[in-house]
């Protein structure tokens, strides 16, 4: 079975995320969404609240599973049986980066890393982006799924404008 593990914070997810997803859905048996527990970090949403709105929105995929993981995720691969990392990149700055951890991967357990480009559509797109446009009271609808603008809608009131 050819499995592969998309990993992020997903706080929240957006359409970007979900494109790669989908994306990657067609291209192996199986997709684990590894929904990365960092405590040295405080996200909007619980890992929980970020687990239930994946879910929900990749409901459509019979082939893709959500699952949260904290330490390495070469260590979560393994436990998945996952030889496969699938990142998205959306500039050459996220490659850079993207790069080093794809090194480290490969050298620290010979876990693959697929880098799959963006869909133009969301090359700008990331969860901060969107956390401050809602925020503010701008219109996300068209950067996230439904659920995902309600939560954010009922999470981030707009401060009342002078």
């Amino acid at each position: 079975m050819r499995r592969a593990v998309c990993p992020g914070s997903f706080d929240p997810v957006t359409n970007g995320h979900l494109d790669i997803i989908g994306r990657a859905s067609r291209l192996f048996d199986e997709v684990i969404v590894g929904v990365l527990v960092n405590q040295s970090k405080s996200g909007l949403f619980t890992v929980e609240e970020r687990i239930d709105m994946l879910r929900e929105v990749t409901a459509s995929y019979d082939n893709v599973r959500v699952e949260s993981f904290r330490g390495l995720l070469v260590d979560f691969c393994r436990a998945q049986q996952a030889s496969v990392l699938i990142k998205g990149l959306r500039a050459v700055s996220d490659f850079d980066y993207e790069l080093q951890m794809a090194q480290m991967n490969i050298g620290l357990a010979g876990v693959e890393t697929l880098f799959m480009p963006t869909n133009p559509l969301y090359s700008f797109l990331s969860s901060s982006l969107v956390k401050d446009v809602a925020k503010w009271g701008g219109d996300i609808s068209a950067h996230v799924p439904d659920r995902v603008r309600a939560e954010l809608t009922a999470r981030l009131s707009p401060p009342a404008r002078a």
